[in-house]
């Protein structure tokens, strides 16, 4: 296993260490630490506040970063994987500012630069995204960004069903870190007390019927900072709301990489017929009314059945039983 990646914030990432304990520092004592002026210091401490990060100035105290940070480290990310999957894991890179985690692997894909397993985690996206191109808010330091590379024989008609599988391995992670309560709303996202906490992205390479690489992008909220919060247009909760407490960002990707390497090759040899019960214990929408929404902006109103071995939702319309492939599930407001 090899290990790669760009330091967190370039030059910066020495101030951002110094300040993550959340206390105060001079400036004195950071152009000291740092073998910087303290010019260069006020320098430092604007570019952190164009990424979004609270740095507060006090006189006569210094400056300090509200709340402290927990910046990605590969080798507690490394430390917290089990050893087959440590040894079988070919490369991690830690980023600092990408466009988006799944773009990079993409890329690394077609110029043949990465291979399946590789797995990227980045501090923050610029282009974060979610199905149908939807914007995903992606704030520094503050939540999971994760995409890992897998590649798949059998062509893109077994993976149906794929993104599904990933949230059963997401919650599986989330247990191991001691969280429990989320569900799985159809088709990719990590749900909580009716409030979104995370969803998965799926992207392919290759033939139809060939060799297919698919990048599978994970986004889970953390920790969100209110500045970031204040521009999401749904209910939104993160892990440290839900658990009461701080939840290490290096422990849960950890966490999320041992459960996907664990489910891939589950899934890959029997499909999600394999991983269907596990997903319907977590839906959220069985048994509620639903209304799904097409992309020709077309509706159809029922009630969900859960989904059947190939991962499509079952949807009980007024006219029978069908099985949805595609599109946007609200829940239709009781009354």
């Amino acid at each position: 296993m090899t290990s790669a990646g760009t330091a967190p914030a370039g030059e910066d990432h020495g101030l951002l260490a110094l300040l993550a304990d959340g206390g105060f520092h001079s400036g004195e004592s950071l152009a000291a630490r740092l073998g910087i002026s303290r010019a260069a210091v006020w320098k430092r401490i604007g570019r952190l506040a164009e990424l979004g990060l609270d740095v507060e100035r006090r006189s006569g105290r210094g400056y300090r970063l509200a709340g402290g940070i927990e910046l990605l480290e590969h080798e507690r990310i490394l430390a917290a994987l089990g050893a087959p999957t440590r040894a079988r894991l070919p490369r991690l890179e830690l980023r600092g500012v990408v466009g988006s985690t799944n773009d990079v692997l993409l890329q690394a894909l077609r110029a043949h630069t990465a291979g399946p397993g590789v797995v990227c985690l980045a501090e923050r996206q610029t282009a974060g995204r979610g199905r149908r191109g939807r914007r995903w808010n992606s704030p520094f330091g503050s939540n999971i960004y994760l995409s890992l590379a897998w590649r798949f024989e059998r062509g893109v008609a077994a993976l149906e069903g794929l993104s599904l599988a990933i949230g059963v391995a997401a919650v599986r992670a989330l247990v191991a870190c001691g969280i429990e309560g989320v569900g799985l709303k159809w088709p990719n996202d990590l749900v909580a007390g009716g409030a979104k906490l995370g969803g998965i992205l799926i992207e392919l390479e290759g033939e139809l019927a060939g060799p297919v690489d698919a990048v599978i992008g994970i986004g889970v909220n953390v920790r969100m900072p209110r500045a970031g919060a204040a521009v999401i247009d749904q209910p939104w909760t993160d892990l440290e709301t839900l658990a009461g407490r701080a939840v290490s960002r290096n422990d849960f990707a950890a966490a999320l990489i041992e459960a996907c390497y664990a489910l891939l090759p589950e899934f890959a040899a029997r499909g999600f017929a394999a991983l269907r019960a596990d997903w319907q214990r977590l839906d959220v929408l069985a048994g509620r009314a639903v209304t799904v929404t097409a992309g020709d902006g077309g509706t159809l109103a029922g009630t969900a059945e859960g989904v059947d071995a190939s991962g499509a939702l079952r949807l009980r319309t007024a006219g029978g039983l069908c099985a949805l492939s595609g599109g946007e599930v609200s829940v239709r407001r009781a009354g």
